[in-house]
């Protein structure tokens, strides 16, 4: 290997000008999402706002709709993994290599862990949304469709496949929602103290 054939090297063996930019650039971002982490709410309501501004653009240009078709279908798809668990237990229930989904009322209690956690799912959506935007943008993606059998398509496959997802729930006893820890109710105090 000579010099400066590494990836984002100058010929004098230090990062390129360009390199370091797109470097620092990444840092940046990531800062920003790590930021952004616990402000849940917000991140959701910027991600609604974004979709609604691009429903607007949509139906003002009149055009776009393979591109919005193509959203829904990717927004869909994330929206299945974040509801699936991470190991499927209907693949589980032949071998006992891994942890499993409790079935029974005495087995004991494992959380859901997702496929798609919430934050990739949030990041992958908006990244979506803004790329979908980026489209109206550039005539070559207008491409001429009739749009109301996109629309029942969609609806159509977005109805078997939340059947498919809950037939799947209730099968195999789990449900992707949880609202923090459990709450044991003990026995209740009658004030009374010990007195040695």
């Amino acid at each position: 290997m000579s010099e400066g054939d590494s990836v984002g090297e100058s010929v004098h063996g230090k990062p390129s000008m360009v390199y370091r930019f797109f470097t620092r650039l990444g840092q940046i971002y990531q800062s920003w999402l790590d930021k952004s982490t616990p402000y849940t709410a917000v991140r959701w309501i910027v991600t609604l706002g974004l979709s609604f501004l691009y429903m607007i653009r949509v139906y003002l240009l009149q055009g776009w709709y393979i591109v919005t078709y193509a959203l829904g279908i990717y927004l869909l798809n994330l929206f299945i993994a974040f509801l699936s668990p991470k190991v499927d237990p209907s693949l589980m229930e032949d071998s006992d290599d891994g942890p499993s989904l409790p079935t029974k009322q005495n087995e004991e209690f494992r959380p859901f862990i997702r496929r798609l956690p919430e934050f990739k799912f949030w990041h992958s959506a908006t990244k979506g949304i803004l790329v979908a935007m980026t489209c109206t943008f550039f005539e070559a993606f207008n491409v001429p469709v009739f749009w109301p059998i996109l629309v029942m398509y969609f609806i159509m496959m977005f109805c078997i496949t939340m059947k498919r997802q809950i037939k799947h729930m209730i099968k195999y006893r789990y449900i992707p929602f949880t609202h923090g820890k459990r709450k044991y109710k003990g026995k209740e105090d009658v004030g009374k103290t010990f007195a040695s």
